[in-house]
């Protein structure tokens, strides 16, 4: 398939393999932000708002892909790989929430955050970043 021209929005996910699907995203930001404490699945599935059933079957997808420990019954622990990853998706996240918080002077965007965070790229992000430095340094 080229790389060249207008895709359907599952055309670009085909085109972009290697990347985690929208629910792992959200499944490793939040075992991330669970992480400094003990991470089960019943309360990753109570905070996610998800079946404990669905919690564990992410959690072993996400195993098979090297982002976590897990045994069943067992504590939730992250790889390095997940590590980065996570500390990564909640930047993301806490990026994104600023900016809206700014752009739209509230205080309370996670809804749309949770909406778009997904489809923001790291160029993008840093731009984002660049964007709130600037409103920030001039009384935006």
């Amino acid at each position: 398939m080229s790389k060249e021209g207008f895709y359907t929005f599952k055309g670009y996910q085909l085109l972009d393999s290697h990347a985690l699907t929208i629910s792992m995203e959200d499944y490793l930001e939040m075992i991330y932000r669970m992480s400094s404490g003990t991470v089960r699945v019943n309360e990753l599935a109570k905070n996610l708002n998800v079946r404990p059933s669905s919690a564990s079957k992410m959690a072993d997808n996400l195993r098979a892909l090297g982002y976590i420990e897990f045994q069943k019954y067992g504590e939730i622990a992250l790889t390095e790989k997940g590590k980065k990853a996570g500390e990564y998706l909640l930047h993301r996240h806490e990026v994104l929430h600023e900016f809206l918080c700014l752009l739209n002077h509230s205080s309370k965007e996670l809804e749309q955050v949770e909406k778009i965070e997904h489809f923001i790229n790291k160029n993008t992000l840093i731009s984002i970043e660049r964007l709130i430095k600037f409103m920030r340094e001039n009384g935006y």
